[in-house]
């Protein structure tokens, strides 16, 4: 991705908060759920689950970036990425209540868009905080991060050594090398002075 390397890498002394990304973590987070904002009104799975409203978080995230002085390009796709990841899975999903699917091309085209997969449960969506729709809720959560968690580690294995391989290419690890080498080479020239 394009940006500063060196900016990519928290000091190992940093906290764990600052090393798993930070901020900008907890806001990809927080997009990743919030299409089901909709829940509150009536027309659930329309503006906010089509491919405009990843479009127009994309769009914020990039002026925000640019605002910051963050990497833009790298920003706006975790950003995008983070929010059409909840399109993707629900997409992937079963869903028995009608009208089934999302509105993908909302608001170009009012049809609906289903995979037909059924890959994740179905989630209930009435009365979320009774005993049976929290059973359910909680079940398709499970089956969730049961599929979905060993995808995440593996990503996340690939990631920490395509990192690995980057690192002696930014300037903070040149210097690192470079003064334990002086420490090395410093060593030597005191035992061949003596």
């Amino acid at each position: 991705m394009p940006g500063d390397r060196v900016g990519r890498f928290a000091p190992a002394a940093a906290t764990w908060y600052r090393r798993a990304g930070g901020g900008l973590t907890l806001i990809c987070a927080g997009l990743g759920a919030a299409p089901d904002l909709d829940l509150a009104f009536t027309s659930h799975r329309t503006a906010t689950h089509s491919l405009s409203a990843v479009l127009a978080v994309a769009v914020v995230a990039a002026v925000i970036a640019a605002a910051a002085g963050r990497p833009v390009a790298r920003v706006t796709l975790m950003c995008a990425a983070a929010y059409g990841s909840h399109l993707l899975l629900d997409w992937l999903g079963a869903d028995f209540y009608p009208p089934r699917g999302l509105q993908l091309l909302w608001p170009f085209n009012h049809e609906w868009y289903i995979s037909g997969l059924d890959l994740f449960r179905q989630t209930a969506r009435l009365r979320i905080f009774t005993r049976g729709p929290m059973r359910t809720n909680v079940h398709a959560i499970a089956q969730e991060l049961a599929i979905l968690g060993p995808i995440v580690a593996g990503l996340w294995l690939v990631r920490v050594k395509a990192l690995a391989r980057l690192r002696p290419r930014c300037p903070a690890a040149t210097i690192r090398r470079s003064r334990d080498r002086g420490g090395i080479s410093g060593r030597r020239s005191r035992r061949a002075a003596r």
